[in-house]
């Protein structure tokens, strides 16, 4: 079985370079990884801490752990990788906590076990999900000890099948998982691995320092001019599809940040919404009277949040829902797309009443209008939701002491 992953992996490389030629973000990962080895840190150091992310909603949720530990040991040199190159790109935006940063290597044994004797890992954290069978094998050969933070596990995945040997045997290799809900740790339970304890969604406390760190902008502010604002955070086409038809009736403040901000895009949206107006093209003084503001930079998104009322948060039409804990974190109820089983916290919030799952514009009103109806009830629900389910990092804390 492990020879069938390696052929899997190696036609994972093919498959990568022939989607290149028509993919630019496959294209730019496949050409950061040309120089992977050659440039790598000298590391004078035997406390390499090592934390693989698959992008950057991973890396926001290992975050608050990294610092943690860092804090507690400076003597940590930390390693950060990503697979895709939205985390490398934009973690340019975020704090630069790590020590060196780069593409985990593609999962063969050859790169593994150079990856692996170069840095030597005395610990390494996989956040969320992404198990690499050959980097772990590896590390846990040479004495890694191995964590999954924030670990999310559902029934259809290939661990819990009957073809999932291989599978199971990798997560076997795992010291502890730090699980964020009670049916992902039955899951691991049922094939044997008791090793898990449930510490909940770490990135409640990356929003809640989010919080505690907002910066004002004058922009914004003008901009919303002490008026009621939806913002509409991490935006996609089949999103924008079913909003822009509301906006054009709607005459309160919009703040649209779609998740791709080339210009070809933010060109289509600004022919279907003429009125307009870019940040990166804003003046002051001239902001307090236009409708729409089109957030087209990357890295705001998360404090643009705290001028809101409402959010509309994409990715829900693909299956790929964005952050919704970034606004629910200032109290503004929060809509999303259909396609959300795959995020637990989606359906806490649609229980507990400040969730709103919608399929067409006419739902998204009905949702907005209901928003309105019972605004602060539902405001200061989901304030305390959150504020109740911080406190998982402390919990990794405390366990990895022992």
């Amino acid at each position: 079985m492990h020879f069938l992953y390696n052929i899997g992996i190696h036609l994972l490389r093919f498959g990568m370079r022939v989607a290149s030629l028509f993919n630019p973000k496959i294209k730019e990962g496949i050409v950061g990884r040309k120089q992977l080895f050659k440039n790598l840190p000298i590391v004078n150091t035997e406390n390499v801490v090592w934390f693989h992310c698959a992008s950057l909603g991973e890396f926001d949720q290992g975050l608050p752990l990294m610092k943690k530990m860092v804090n507690k040991d400076p003597s940590i040199f930390l390693l950060v990788t990503f697979f895709s190159p939205s985390g490398m790109n934009f973690y340019q935006k975020r704090e630069r906590i790590a020590d060196y940063v780069m593409y985990l290597p593609l999962d063969t044994p050859k790169s593994a076990k150079r990856f692996i004797k170069h840095f030597k890992p005395k610990k390494a954290f996989f956040v969320k999900y992404e198990f690499w069978f050959n980097h772990i094998s590896e590390a846990k050969s040479q004495g890694t000890r191995i964590y999954n933070v924030s670990g999310l596990f559902r029934g259809n995945q290939r661990f819990f099948s009957w073809y999932g040997g291989i599978f199971r045997k990798l997560l076997k290799k795992f010291d502890w998982f730090f699980v964020q809900d009670d049916h992902s740790k039955q899951l691991l339970n049922s094939i044997g691995l008791k090793n898990a304890t449930i510490s909940g969604d770490s990135r409640f406390d990356r929003v809640i320092e989010n919080k505690s760190l907002v910066k004002e902008n004058k922009y914004i502010e003008e901009f919303k001019n002490n008026e009621n604002m939806l913002i509409i955070g991490s935006s996609w086409p089949e999103d924008e599809a079913i909003l822009i038809p509301w906006i054009k009736q709607h005459s309160g403040k919009i703040l649209l940040a779609p998740h791709n901000i080339d210009m070809q895009h933010i060109k289509n949206i600004q022919q279907q919404l003429p009125d307009a107006t870019r940040y990166t093209n804003a003046k002051k003084g001239e902001l307090s009277t236009k409708k729409i503001l089109i957030l087209d930079t990357i890295g705001q998104l998360a404090n643009a949040y705290s001028f809101g009322n409402i959010a509309y948060v994409g990715g829900g039409f693909s299956g790929n829902l964005h952050n919704i804990l970034e606004p629910a974190v200032f109290g503004l109820p929060v809509i999303f797309g259909p396609n959300h089983k795959r995020f637990p916290e989606g359906k806490e919030f649609i229980e507990n009443g400040f969730g709103f799952s919608i399929a067409t514009t006419q739902e998204f009103e009905n949702a907005y209008r209901s928003i309105n109806e019972n605004y602060n009830d539902i405001s200061m629900k989901e304030i305390n939701f959150v504020t109740k389910n911080a406190g998982a990092t402390d919990r990794i804390m405390k366990k990895l002491k022992t």
